[in-house]
């Protein structure tokens, strides 16, 4: 049986002076479970939580039968009748609502970004693959003609013709060019905008240029670089050209109404998927939209907390001093409240581009016309790099080629050189393309590991054709080395760069099965537990939040996952449907679908006006979308 590992939990536990005297000095002579129990004085009603099973992730414990909460925190586990010993005559509920379900520790969303989320999940998803969300379910695209069918359908059902149609999803690598003639053939008088599954472009019709007021005059006068990335037959616009057409498209694409309600369907979402606690890297840097951002997540009854990681590279770009670099990242503390709140001395930095466009930088050269991009400048990288470094911060780093991961490691080992710290943990966020020498590379530097295993899932079947050849597309993230290496990773999505979905994460990391059924790289699989370990405890840890966070055992919060079966004992297979009932979240328990809206702090949000609203957010998530592509 576990019970209070930490002793200063029973502390906690606690109210009142005399109370405080009483349990110190019982837990000094405590000799037994029966004396522990004993000192348990003014303690609060405890509730009692039975389960068919409990995974706890405890090394000292690792299944139980019941586990005791007190308020937000978890009092002790093991089976019924020996948390019932530990609690003795005290107040207790015994609560037998998980009975025939399976509690693991609350899931962690470790990386993802909600206004990006909010803005995809609120238009028309036709993607490469399947979405569940509370709304409805969209399965993934067959081909083109199937996009283009579904697309005139959704255009069908719209009543007023002027309405804008925006979707999301559709990659020209998997269906084909998409064209302004596609789209004009759905409508010729409703404005209609196809937002690429990469997020980094888009393609209008001739009803959406029109009403943009996008004319070839207009962008004829664009510099050199946008008018190269721009194709106004086509209405095709990426890269520079996708900015530069951006002030005229975003006030009829994004408003504040229909970013809350993606919002709120993102927040659905991630509750239906189990997450208790999530984290977007690279924070907002608009104070505005971050107030829209809060007006739904800071609510009381957001399901889960979620925390943001600056963006030390607009900050470095931004001040010239260091300090000021410094002052200006704290600052930014102010800006949340409620269940949202920023990652004290901690920080986002990008090294090359993302693997959906293959602008990674590659030790070889790549196969096709793709080439890689720097995110950072070397210089810029390196600046930034020793300023947060020799502030003490904590370091994500953004990452997918195996030379750009040559560069975070030189730079990592050239400050570790010059500043030595200990227990640093640097993250090495995506890890898409790597060499088995980096690995051990990693674990000599002290470097953690944040891997995307959708990449495998998403991308191997096609990047094996172009890109990347058969062998780095099968190798990429290789979490087996990692695991053999003895280096500490965890799983995130990205969303919605992938499902926001830990169960589905699990399963790509432990299956590593493609699009197209076949297994890629299989020797890079892991163990179901140790996927939950990467969506659980090694994602807390990646936080340095493994003493609150991560598993179930007596101290830390009670967040729990609530299952109908349990990941570590089904055919692996079949972990990606496993059905959600909930979530426990620091002691509140949440079904799915009875998360009520706090719709009081909602109104009283603050909202900027419906043009400013447009134009920052869709900067915001197109910034986002530049530094991860």
């Amino acid at each position: 049986m576990s019970y209070f590992p930490r002793r200063h939990f029973l502390k906690m536990a606690l109210t009142g002076s005399t109370a405080m005297v009483l349990a110190n000095r019982a837990i000094a002579q405590a000799t037994s479970l029966s004396d522990v129990g004993a000192a348990i004085i003014g303690i609060d009603t405890a509730t009692i939580f039975v389960a068919r099973e409990i995974v706890t992730l405890d090394p000292e414990q690792p299944t139980a039968q019941a586990v005791a909460i007190v308020n937000d925190r978890v009092l002790a586990s093991g089976t019924l009748e020996e948390v019932q010993v530990l609690i003795g005559d005290r107040p207790h509920d015994l609560d037998r609502t998980f009975e025939d379900h399976v509690i693991v520790p609350g899931f962690i969303a470790q990386h993802d970004h909600p206004i990006l989320a909010g803005l995809t999940m609120s238009s028309l998803i036709l993607s490469i693959e399947d979405w569940d969300l509370p709304d409805g379910n969209t399965t993934a695209l067959e081909d083109k003609d199937d996009f283009m069918t579904r697309l005139a359908k959704a255009e069908s059902e719209l009543s007023d013709p002027s309405e804008p149609l925006l979707t999301w999803g559709y990659h020209a690598a998997f269906y084909g060019p998409l064209t302004r003639s596609d789209l004009d053939s759905i409508s010729g008088e409703r404005p209609i905008f196809a937002w690429a599954r990469s997020c980094h472009e888009f393609v209008l019709n001739s009803a959406a240029l029109s009403k943009a007021g996008v004319t070839k005059e207009l962008v004829e006068s664009w510099s050199e670089s946008e008018q190269s990335q721009s194709n106004f037959e086509d209405g095709h616009f990426w890269e520079q050209g996708l900015f530069a057409v951006l002030p005229n498209i975003a006030p009829m694409i994004a408003n504040p109404d229909k970013f809350r309600s993606g919002l709120l369907t993102m927040r659905d979402y991630m509750h239906a998927k189990g997450v208790t606690f999530g984290n977007e890297p690279g924070g907002i840097l608009a104070k505005p939209i971050q107030d829209a951002v809060n007006a739904v997540m800071s609510a009381p009854s957001m399901p889960f907390r979620w925390t943001f990681i600056p963006d030390g590279k607009s900050l470095v770009a931004t001040y010239e001093n260091d300090a000021d670099v410094i002052q200006q990242t704290k600052a930014l503390v102010d800006w949340y409240g409620g269940m949202t709140s920023m990652v004290s001395d901690s920080v986002k930095l990008f090294s090359d581009g993302a693997i959906y466009s293959l602008a990674i930088q590659l030790r070889d050269p790549p196969i096709g016309d793709y080439h890689g991009e720097w995110m950072m400048d070397k210089d810029a990288f390196e600046r930034a790099f020793r300023v947060y470094w020799d502030a003490g911060y904590q370091i994500h780093v953004h990452v997918n080629g195996d030379a750009g991961l040559d560069r975070v490691l030189n730079t990592l080992e050239d400050n570790l050189l010059r500043n030595p710290r200990f227990d640093h943990r640097t993250v090495i966020v995506h890890f898409a393309v790597s060499a088995p020498d980096q690995v051990d590379r990693i674990r000599r530097l002290g470097a953690i590991v944040s891997a995307n295993p959708y990449y495998v899932t998403a991308l191997s079947d096609r990047y094996g054709e172009t890109g990347l050849g058969s062998d780095r597309a099968d190798q990429m993230v290789r979490l087996g080395d990692l695991d053999r290496a003895g280096v500490s990773w965890s799983l995130h999505s990205d969303m919605p760069m992938a499902p926001g979905d830990p169960l589905f994460l699990m399963w790509c990391a432990v299956n590593r099965v493609t699009s197209s059924g076949r297994v890629a790289g299989g020797n890079q699989k892991v163990s179901a537990e140790e996927a939950l370990r990467g969506v659980t405890i090694n994602a807390a840890y990646s936080h340095h939040l493994e003493d609150e966070l991560g598993s179930i055992e007596p101290g830390k919060l009670a967040n729990f996952t609530i299952l109908e079966e349990n990941p570590l004992a089904v055919d692996p297979m079949a972990i990606k449907a496993i059905v959600v009932w909930g979530t426990v979240m620091e002691g509140r328990v949440q079904k799915v679908g009875e998360v009520s809206v706090d719709e009081a702090r909602l109104n009283n949000g603050v909202i900027p006006s419906e043009s400013e609203f447009a134009k920052q957010a869709l900067n915001h998530a197109l910034s986002v979308v530049h530094n991860h592509l």
